[in-house]
């Protein structure tokens, strides 16, 4: 019966990454279906960024300096009062979290949602710790495991070696109503030349030096603008100064007006070395601004599979910048029609979910 039911959702923090509000997103979901839902986060967030936790769901920050150092006060909250069901995200926290499985109150069960390819997961886990070892060791000590493509789930089977049925792939829900309403006035860069948004932390998996490099080829009134913050600032900063595109690229930090930038594009950039499956990438679609990543992108082939033709090109990193050349300038009122597949709306998405959430109660 709905309204008998605790959940705790455990997040290493409140940065804006997609993990943290994917979980956010399912939090409420089954919050609004009667459960009693808690937040913990393990670890204060390094960066600028912080995303909300919505409304009616309770928050307990443990303010640690890391997820490692927060798992304790975790195992203890929970342990106080012990809820039906754990959710985990994110492979090192789940590790960690499914190490001390035995310290879990009996009756709780366990979610992880592994966001990530786990190949990319592997290769930046120390070279000491036994990567692959662990996940078969101790996925298995999960009541069920989530992942958000097929892509993700093959590895999750190959890898972690766990059985079929404890294996489910769930979209990332998108709020497409609500991005929507965000983004109905568009913004753009001042100019007649095309307009290309990219996001996400300045890090090294998002190979924006891909884009930069692409921008110095592509017609000289391009512009680009990338919002986020990270580790890479000053060399990418030191890069656009070196390719000369310094005047034609902005990098304004972190933006709650995301949304309206990204309708307001000719095309949303993805030149990531590695996703799981990028959120920024369905909010784009469904504002009616096409992605165009590069390859190989295999956490992208689903979407771009099921998205109307044009929607998701991926093309080689040396073929960056001709795709950049062939998109003409395209500035709106009001965002395009949405180019999202419906199977990525939160509501059918949120559905999913909280079915998958009593089922595995009832296990």
């Amino acid at each position: 019966m709905p309204g008998k039911h605790h959940a705790v959702f455990a997040l290493p923090d409140l940065g804006t990454g997609g993990a943290q509000r994917v979980m956010l997103s399912f939090a409420s979901a089954l919050a609004r279906r009667g459960w009693r839902v808690d937040v913990a986060v393990l670890a204060r967030e390094a960066t600028q960024g912080r995303v909300r936790v919505p409304q009616g769901i309770a928050c307990v920050e443990f303010g640690m300096p890391g997820p490692r150092q927060g798992l304790g006060p975790l195992l203890g909250m929970v342990g106080d009062d012990p809820p039906d069901l754990l959710v985990s995200v994110m492979g090192y926290l789940n590790l960690a979290l499914l190490a001390r499985r035995a310290a879990l109150p009996p009756s709780t069960r366990v979610i992880a949602r592994e966001a990530n390819a786990l190949s990319a997961t592997l290769d930046a886990l120390p070279r000491w710790f036994p990567g692959s070892l662990a996940y078969r060791l101790l996925y298995r000590r999960a009541d069920r495991v989530i992942a958000p493509t097929d892509q993700v789930a093959a590895e999750v089977r190959r890898i972690a070696r766990i059985a079929e049925p404890k294996l489910a792939v769930l979209p990332n829900p998108v709020d497409a109503d609500g991005l929507r309403a965000r983004a109905a006035t568009p913004r753009r860069q001042a100019g007649a030349g095309p307009r290309f948004v990219a996001a996400g932390r300045l890090t090294v998996q998002k190979g924006f030096e891909r884009l930069l490099r692409a921008l110095a080829a592509s017609l000289p009134e391009a512009q680009a603008t990338i919002f986020g913050e990270g580790p890479e600032r000053a060399a990418l900063e030191s890069s656009a100064h070196a390719l000369g595109v310094a005047d034609r690229l902005a990098l304004p930090g972190f933006a709650e007006d995301l949304p309206a930038w990204i309708a307001g594009a000719d095309a949303f950039l993805l030149p990531s070395h590695w996703e799981g499956l990028p959120n920024v990438a369905l909010e784009s679609l469904a504002l009616g601004t096409p992605v165009v990543a590069v390859s190989p992108a295999p956490w992208l082939d689903e979407l771009a599979a099921r998205a109307p033709a044009g929607a998701v090109r991926v093309v080689a990193e040396d073929g960056l910048a001709d795709a950049l050349r062939a998109i003409a300038p395209r500035a709106t009122a009001a965002p395009f029609a949405s180019l999202l597949p419906a199977c990525y709306s939160e509501p059918e998405v949120h559905a999913r979910f909280a079915a998958l959430a009593e089922e595995t109660l009832r296990r």
